[in-house]
C-alpha cells in the first residue's frame, strides 16, 4: 500500500521559513514525479511546484517563485519543499502527490496534508 506522509508544517510569521517533507513508502519512489500542492479553504488545490523522478528538472507556480525550493532525496524516499520569506498568502494546507503512469494507467497518490499558517 502506497503512503505518503507529510510533516513540517506549522505557524510562522511573515518573512519566516518552513521546510516540509513528504516521506513514501510501498512505491518505488523514483518511478514518481513528484508534486507540492496548496489548498486553500473554500478553493480547490493549487499546484506550487514539482519535480522530475531524477531530481534535476523542477517547476514553480509564480507566487513560488524565488522563494520556494523543491527538492528529492531517492535514496530516502523523501520529498522536501523549503519555504522562504512566507508571506500571508501562503497560508494553506499542503498536499504531497506523487504522479505515475503504469501500461498507459495513470496512478496518482497523496498524503493526508500539512497546515502551513502564516500570520505574525
Amino acid at each position: 500500500q502506497v503512503q505518503l506522509v507529510e510533516s513540517g508544517g506549522g505557524l510562522v510569521q511573515p518573512g519566516g521559513s518552513l521546510r516540509l517533507s513528504c516521506a513514501a513508502s510501498g512505491v518505488t519512489f523514483s518511478t514518481l514525479i513528484m508534486n507540492w500542492y496548496r489548498q486553500v479553504q473554500g478553493k480547490g488545490r493549487e499546484l506550487v511546484s514539482n519535480i522530475n523522478r531524477f531530481g534535476d528538472s523542477t517547476n514553480y507556480a509564480d507566487s513560488a517563485k524565488g522563494r520556494f525550493t523543491i527538492s528529492r532525496d531517492n535514496a530516502k524516499n523523501a520529498l522536501y519543499l523549503q519555504m522562504d520569506s512566507l508571506k500571508s498568502e501562503d497560508t494553506g494546507v499542503y498536499y504531497c502527490n506523487g504522479y505515475r503512469t503504469t501500461w498507459g494507467i495513470p496512478n496518482d497518490y497523496w498524503g493526508q496534508g500539512t497546515q502551513v499558517t502564516v500570520s505574525s
